[in-house]
């Protein structure tokens, strides 16, 4: 073979290796951040649920934000995400899930697709998520980063989350990742007996109430405040 080759050849299996190792280092350390996040900012605040955990370690959370701000991708505070909105931080994201008592085989709601990194820890434990945001950019982003990082046990559809999804209900839990002023009552229509659904209630931009609402066996409401949180408000028609 002609040196030339040869040589142009080496050094092109040399710039792979090089951009292959520096990958896997960079994938080691946000391997690590996560791993971190997890024990600081989600188990050391009281978060127990093994499913939870595993699927707080298993998203990527540094895909589902901007480029910009990927950098703060693991640290413990909601990031902006554009048009408003935010990516809640982890903690707060591990525990409305903890809250829900979610596992395999459920199927859940989401209102407020945001970025997708909710809707993704979802689907690491249960069976589908249907998520709905009203945002028509960020719908087509999340619907696209489902796609992308192989969630097809994820729907987005854009629309008014007030109302709900009435086709795919009755639902095992809801979540609710915007703040109402009052629980909507097509959400609490469309809740399973036996489920929940964890919502803020409050006035927007000011601190909210973390509730949990339960739909007892015969069809009652129970409803239990968790903790005081900061949401940006649930926009519709409603």
């Amino acid at each position: 073979m002609n040196r030339y080759i040869i040589s142009v050849t080496s050094a092109i299996v040399g710039i792979l290796i090089a951009v292959s190792t520096g990958r896997a280092d960079e994938s080691d350390r946000f391997t690590q951040l996560r791993e971190r996040m997890v024990k600081q900012d989600i188990e050391a605040r009281g978060v127990r649920d093994e499913a939870t955990l595993r699927a707080m370690r298993a998203v990527e959370r540094h895909k589902f934000v901007s480029e910009d701000m990927i950098r703060m991708a693991y640290a413990d505070r909601p990031l902006p995400i554009g048009y408003g909105q935010t990516i809640s931080q982890p903690y707060i994201v591990a525990a409305m899930t903890e809250l829900l008592q979610v596992r395999e085989g459920d199927v859940v709601l989401e209102i407020g697709a945001g970025s997708g990194y909710q809707a993704a820890v979802l689907a690491e434990i249960v069976d589908r998520v249907y998520t709905i945001e009203i945002v028509p950019e960020l719908a087509e982003l999340s619907a696209s980063r489902m796609k992308d990082y192989g969630y097809d046990n994820v729907e987005v559809k854009e629309g008014d989350g007030y109302f709900g999804w009435e086709e795919h209900a009755p639902f095992d839990a809801i979540i609710v990742t915007a703040a109402a002023t009052h629980i909507p009552p097509p959400l609490v229509e469309q809740l399973k007996p036996g489920g929940r659904m964890v919502i803020p209630v409050g006035p927007p931009m000011r601190v909210q109430n973390l509730m949990l609402v339960e739909k007892q066996e015969d069809g009652s409401i129970t409803q239990r405040n968790i903790m005081a949180v900061r949401f940006v408000p649930l926009t519709g028609e409603r």
